[in-house]
């Protein structure tokens, strides 16, 4: 029994990104870096690179995750479709301090200091052990959003501000929960500020595009008025509109990605926020509240202009589809026009033939009783005077029938011949 080829693959990916299991007080830094797909290769070779610099071991080839122990910290590898993502973990890290955030070791931040990536998200978690109502005073510079998780088992709180380090600040305490959902409860934080960051990429060029769909809008609802009132010539309105429909379908196709990465980030984050399994502190504002009042509304423009974009498509077809039919009608029309003259000129031509017809047996019967008078002229010097005078009186009927059947016979037989 053979295996499918891809078994193995399918699989594993249950067993991908395994969350990490934690003791407070630990801390966890996550750094988000733009790279596309097309740069996998390299990503993964600069990274197994500084593994072997580090005498660590270095990641599978093609491999998409990989951890490995370094400096007293977990480094965790991660390639996603169009970013990398690095964390790293110091667990039960009382050498840090209670003011301590920062977990990337000195090997760790020189080699993040080369990639070539923009950072997109970056995030300093910090793990205390117990519980408070309201995060240190020093903690956050901005609005503290917060709540309990995990149905009351720890604490979150976050102020979503990009500090003067580049970073933005996440506190979580464990409380009564154990390392396994400690581990998870921190991931889906740090997860919750990067899908959180890669939906709203869609949200510039969401805006970008409003005044562009605006115009596209107006210049199809000027070629559907000309249409209705056949104000123009249809082969330009044909033109314009044609111009209009590969402007619109350049700039969809431009945001068509973008906009489906928002939508499919834009769920991830809702999932996260449920998964926080969120309860109320007093006198704090709820994480999920807040960005589902901040957030949610930069998904729903992205997603109101990606529809805008399919409306104006499907209003482009249609009123293409209207036009070329209204061209084909008046096509058509000119068509059985120009059929109908032809068919006049073609009996025109026939009654013209017939007459031809008629006067060429006229002639041709003139020409042959010419030739019959001279032999009937000469038939008296044979000694008959009555034979010539026979052929004089019968022959112009004959001939004239002659040549009447002969020209008959000569048209039936072209009919014939016509396919």
């Amino acid at each position: 029994m053979a295996d499918h080829p891809l078994r193995a693959t399918i699989n594993d990916e249950l067993h991908a990104r395994p969350h990490p299991r934690l003791t407070a007080p630990a801390a966890l830094s996550h750094v988000v870096l733009m790279a596309s797909e097309a740069e996998a290769e390299a990503d993964h070779a600069r990274f197994a690179a500084f593994c072997d610099a580090q005498g660590v071991p270095s990641p599978p080839a093609g491999a998409r995750h990989h951890a490995v122990a370094l400096a007293g910290r977990t480094l965790r590898w991660e390639r996603h479709g169009e970013f990398i993502a690095v964390t790293a973990i110091a667990d039960a890290a009382s050498e840090l301090g209670t003011d301590g955030w920062s977990a990337f070791a000195p090997p760790i931040a020189s080699w993040l200091a080369t990639e070539p990536g923009a950072r997109l998200a970056a995030v300093h978690l910090r793990v205390l052990p117990g519980i408070a109502a309201a995060p240190p005073a020093d903690t956050f510079a901005g609005e503290v959003v917060g709540s309990t998780v995990a149905e009351g088992e720890g604490a979150a709180f976050a102020d979503f501000r990009i500090g003067p380090d580049g970073f933005t600040r996440m506190l979580l305490y464990a409380h009564r929960l154990t390392p396994g959902r400690l581990g998870r409860m921190a991931q889906r934080l740090l997860e919750l500020e990067t899908y959180r960051m890669a939906a709203l990429l869609g949200l510039p060029p969401a805006r970008a595009a409003t005044p562009l769909l605006a115009a596209f809008e107006r210049r199809l609802d000027a070629i559907v008025a000309a249409t209705s009132a056949s104000a123009e010539d249809d082969h330009l309105l044909l033109d314009r509109l044609t111009r209009l429909a590969a402007e619109a379908e350049a700039q969809s196709a431009a945001n068509r990605f973008r906009f489906a990465a928002t939508e499919a980030y834009g769920a991830l984050v809702i999932t996260r926020i449920a998964e926080l399994q969120e309860g109320r502190i007093e006198g704090v504002q709820r994480l999920g509240v807040f960005l589902e009042r901040r957030f949610l509304p930069g998904l729903r423009t992205c997603a109101a202009v990606a529809r805008r974009e399919r409306t104006l498509l499907d209003g482009i077809a249609r009123a293409a589809s209207m036009l070329r039919t209204r061209v084909e009608v008046r096509l058509a029309a000119q068509n059985r026009d120009l059929l109908e003259a032809m068919d006049r000129r073609a009996r025109l031509q026939l009654r013209l033939s017939q007459a031809v017809e008629g006067l060429s047996v006229f002639a041709i019967a003139y020409y042959a009783v010419s030739l019959l008078k001279y032999l009937a002229d000469g038939v008296p010097l044979l000694g008959l005077p009555e034979m010539g005078r026979a052929a004089g009186l019968l022959g112009p009927p004959l001939v004239l029938a002659a040549a009447w059947y002969g020209v008959r016979r000569i048209r039936k037989g072209l009919r014939r011949e016509e396919p």
